[in-house]
């Protein structure tokens, strides 16, 4: 059977009602907007639609009947050589630089494939100046930022709207686990110090092994699909108001780039499954109870399992120091900020000297007036 794919249209062909000229979508709203007249064009979706976005798909079902026919789309996508990110171009583009490490790209070096087209997404609701702002006032929080950092940051302005792929997942679960539980107690013993007898109060523990079952439902069990962006600060932008998911629609892309998935779906439930067993072992600690827990063996379940694949709107921005790219995100939602930062070791010797400073200040006024 032919596979159903859905080639991501120009931007260029997205045209204003009003005047025929390009339109560029308008974070905050649901429309796009006319780069030349300003005339909003609303993009309509029905609540059928709406649902279909929000619509789960089974895993098992998916991995193993509908892999090969589902729905894709065809992109033109580049790897970055300098940070190994791969952002779709569209097709007008000739050339660009990585938003994530500011590398030049070229659409020679690029390659057309077809990957699972997303179920939904988010459009981006905070605007590129808010987004610009949120990150310049994350930096002057920051302690012993080099001043070129902060140089950078006056100078940018605008930071790179960019669709981040994901995967969500549901399942049921239901873990047999074994493990000892340890009651605390307390016994007075007594002992000799400098040959004087005395007691003390100690605090035991007595051991009981355990076993039984503990049941879990999860719901949009999120995984960054993008190894581009270091994953500590991905998940910090969490949570995301996934309720207000939207059907997938390029006309939501126009005047932003979108990356295509560098994790696949299998993958991604294997990382979703590691997530989950970490909430697990909560729930089996607790299921035993006591003052302190040791677990010696869970055996996992995974049922009735789910999925989605969404796009979720991030600013981006990458600086270059001593070498190094730093990114610095924003989430398009929520204007949550999380980045990685330099630090000046210059700012950090001199604060540490000075507080020597004031240490010795003080030692010799104490020892000088202090009797």
């Amino acid at each position: 059977m032919e596979n159903n794919i859905n080639k991501s249209s120009n931007q260029d062909e997205i045209a204003c009602i009003q005047c025929g000229a390009k339109l560029t979508f308008a974070p905050g709203t649901d429309s796009l907007k006319c780069e030349f007249c300003g005339a909003l064009n609303t993009i309509e979706v029905d609540e059928h639609e709406r649902a279909e976005a929000h619509k789960e798909i089974d895993f098992h079902n998916f991995v193993n009947q509908q892999m090969d026919i589902a729905p894709k789309t065809e992109i033109l996508t580049i790897k970055c050589d300098g940070c190994g990110a791969e952002t779709t171009f569209d097709q007008n583009v000739i050339s660009d630089s990585c938003d994530f490490c500011d590398s030049p790209l070229t659409s020679k070096e690029g390659h057309k494939s077809s990957i699972i087209q997303p179920k939904g997404m988010l459009p981006f609701k905070i605007k590129d100046k808010e987004g610009l702002d949120l990150y310049r006032s994350w930096l002057r929080k920051l302690w012993f930022a080099p001043n070129k950092l902060k140089s950078y940051a006056r100078q940018t302005e605008k930071l790179a709207g960019i669709y981040i792929p994901y995967w969500t997942f549901d399942s049921k679960t239901n873990t047999n686990y074994t493990g000892e539980r340890g009651d605390d107690y307390e016994e007075t013993e007594n002992y000799t110090e400098n040959g004087e007898s005395k007691t003390r109060t100690v605090t035991k523990t007595n051991w009981t092994s355990v076993r039984g079952r503990v049941f879990r439902d999860f719901d949009d069990v999120l995984i960054p699909a993008s190894q581009s962006l270091p994953i500590k600060y991905v998940e910090q932008l969490e949570p995301w108001d996934l309720t207000n998911l939207v059907p997938y629609d390029t006309k939501y892309l126009s005047g932003f780039k979108s990356e295509s998935y560098q994790k696949g779906l299998e993958d991604g439930f294997v990382a979703a499954r590691d997530k989950m067993k970490d909430v697990i072992r909560g729930d089996v600690r607790r299921d035993i109870s006591g003052d302190r827990q040791t677990i010696h063996s869970m055996d996992t379940d995974f049922d009735a399992v789910t999925f989605k694949h969404i796009l979720l709107p991030i600013w981006i921005s990458a600086y270059r120091y001593n070498q190094k790219v730093y990114r610095f995100m924003v989430n398009g939602r929520t204007g949550e900020v999380q980045g990685e930062r330099p630090y000046s070791w210059i700012k950090i010797t001199l604060f540490v000297l000075m507080i020597i400073s004031i240490i010795a200040t003080v030692y010799y006024l104490v020892e000088t007036y202090g009797g």
